[in-house]
């Protein structure tokens, strides 16, 4: 397990800080462009052992009477109706989760504004929804070239089309759904509207990865290329910072290659750029909280291979090309590591050769690894979490936590009623199986007791796993990896 090396609440002290110091050194009125994501950052939270999923809003929080959120969209997202890998749910229906939450959290959701609008149809619809649920909602529109064409982008036929977002706060969070939402595009509209009306604005940028104090090929840099593999996302040496100021710095390609062309807009802007590289524009203090790099390296080591081997099965389900497998693989090259350094897999793959059936492995808190294996009664990784909830909970191996008579009808009535191809209950089932047996078992209330324990715990399949029992595991905070192949050869998988 990942010993602690990140000081959650330095961060949460420093980065208000740092926020607070840019409001003021723009004359009171900052538009911050929030990369990532704000909630259940379970990435920083695996790669910076130490940091809390949620310490950005935690975060925010503390500026809450400054600040209020801005939710952008990209219209031609809604129209395609284009879905959150890791939620599942489409980014329009991914706004107003974001709006519950953050309302939720005490903070103001002044509006939401639907980038590079066209008329799409299904944009309008949604437009029309968000006002019925009492949301401001504002327009901006596709600019032809953007962003090399500076002279049509910084006018009245470019931002100058855009609607004005009202808003009221010194602080202004422009937040999304997800990437290529028209965050930065939105920021910089703003400016162009508040010069014109004679406000003084600025704009920062809050990205947690990559780390800009930290080394190019240091294990946490190395773990962000690892998670945005699929989009190209290079980290490099900060060429702008590196000329200023003589310090070298990292970032990442996009910004590094689009900072040029932003330069030149604020300088159009507002008559002079606040910022001499990429650098410049973030906030991120992430860096200076690490107080054990070695603890932290080790972790992110660990979340270069899960990266490895998520791609392997998101090509294996045909969601995705071969080209992040070979840029991981490179990366792992960098780093020194390879997939012997997860000891779960071994485990877990030894588990599947001795007993030719699918089979499971977990790392515990103490360092001890558990395997399960394919029954009549139970999946492997049902047999694997009550394996876990046993040495846990201290009850002798030998005990069963669910009796067979229990589940035998529950297999009945999956397969004879209610039409299931596989009897064998997924792991949702096997805990409400667990949770019913404690009503008159001690045993079994002694193991539930224990289900927080397995947060953090590493595990791994050797076959790809249905959705369901997925998504279990990621709600109990396990750590799962899965070798890239089914358990049948059928076309169809749930």
């Amino acid at each position: 397990m990942n010993k602690i090396g990140f000081d959650n609440d330095k961060y949460l002290k420093m980065q208000s800080e740092q926020i607070r110091r840019r409001i003021s050194e723009f004359g009171g009125k900052l538009y911050m462009e929030f990369g990532g994501k704000l909630f259940d950052d379970f990435h920083a939270s695996r790669v910076l052992p130490g940091f809390l999923p949620d310490s950005k809003i935690t975060m925010l929080k503390e500026l809450k009477d400054q600040a209020e959120i801005v939710i952008a969209i990209n219209a031609a997202d809604i129209e395609k109706n284009k879905v959150r890998g890791d939620l599942g749910i489409t980014y329009d229906m991914d706004l107003l989760r974001l709006a519950d939450a953050f309302r939720e959290e005490g903070l103001y959701v002044g509006s939401v504004v639907l980038t590079r609008f066209a008329e799409q149809p299904s944009a309008i619809a949604y437009e029309k929804k968000l006002k019925a649920l009492g949301l401001k909602v504002y327009r901006h529109y596709p600019i032809e070239n953007y962003p090399s064409d500076i002279s049509l982008i910084v006018s009245d036929e470019g931002f100058g089309r855009n609607d004005y977002i009202e808003t009221t706060h010194p602080l202004v969070v422009i937040t999304a759904p997800g990437p290529g939402s028209g965050k930065m595009a939105t920021c910089l509209s703003q400016l162009y509207h508040e010069n014109k009306r004679g406000v003084k604005a600025g704009y920062a940028k809050f990205e947690t990865f990559p780390i800009w104090n930290l080394p190019l090929n240091h294990p946490v840099n190395l773990a962000y290329e690892a998670a945005t593999a699929d989009l190209d996302d290079v980290n490099m040496i900060d060429p702008f910072h590196l000329e200023a100021y003589g310090e070298t710095t990292v970032n990442y390609n996009r910004d590094i290659e689009v900072f040029p062309v932003l330069n030149a807009m604020f300088e159009k802007i507002s008559g002079k750029s606040p910022y001499k590289s990429p650098t410049d524009m973030g906030v991120n203090m992430a860096g200076k909280c690490i107080f054990d790099d070695e603890a932290v390296s080790a972790a992110a080591n660990q979340e270069i291979i899960r990266r490895y081997y998520q791609a392997l099965c998101e090509y294996r389900k045909g969601n995705a090309e071969m080209e992040p497998v070979r840029i991981i693989e490179l990366l792992m090259n960098k780093a020194g590591i390879s997939t012997a350094d997860r000891p779960v897999v071994a485990a877990a793959n030894l588990k599947a050769e001795q007993t030719g059936g699918p089979a499971a492995a977990m790392e515990l808190p103490n360092g001890k690894i558990l395997t399960g294996k394919t029954s009549v009664l139970l999946g492997a990784s049902s047999a694997l979490l009550l394996n876990a909830l046993k040495e846990l909970a201290g009850i002798d191996d030998s005990v069963e936590l669910i009796p067979p008579d229990f589940i035998e009808p529950i297999m009945k009535l999956k397969s004879n009623c209610l039409g299931d191809h596989s009897s064998l209950l997924h792991l949702n089932e096997i805990l409400i199986a667990l949770s019913v047996t404690a009503v008159n078992n001690e045993n079994a209330r002694k193991a539930l007791e224990h289900i927080p324990d397995l947060k953090g715990c590493e595990a791994h399949s050797s076959v790809i796993l249905s959705q369901v029992d997925e998504n279990v595991f990621k709600k109990l905070g396990v750590n799962l990896t899965c070798e890239a192949h089914y358990e049948s050869q059928k076309l169809y998988h749930k």
